[in-house]
């Protein structure tokens, strides 16, 4: 399986619209519908590269200020269309 290893950057949230997430049981944040902005993305093949990736990107900084974060998303075979496809043939 492939994996995104993605560094973004948080989105602050004001105290009124956690209360009102809190309040309203919703969410305070969607990722689907409204991606945080992103600093870097690089792919792994496997796993274990994935977590050394991940790893490697924690040591930045800004992930150690908590002004961004370092995701591991598993991904499935792409399309040829797909913004992040990447070579190799699929």
């Amino acid at each position: 399986m492939r994996f995104l290893i993605v560094r973004t950057e948080i989105r602050a949230a004001a105290d009124t619209d956690i209360a009102a997430a809190w309040a309203g049981g919703g969410r305070l944040r969607d990722e689907t519908s409204a991606p945080e902005p992103r600093r870097q993305v690089v792919h792994a093949e496997d796993r274990d590269a994935a977590l050394l990736l991940a790893r490697a990107l924690s040591t930045v900084g800004a992930v150690r200020a908590g002004r961004h974060r370092v995701k591991v998303l598993p991904i499935s075979d792409l399309g040829p269309a797909h913004p992040y496809r990447w070579g190799g043939g699929g």
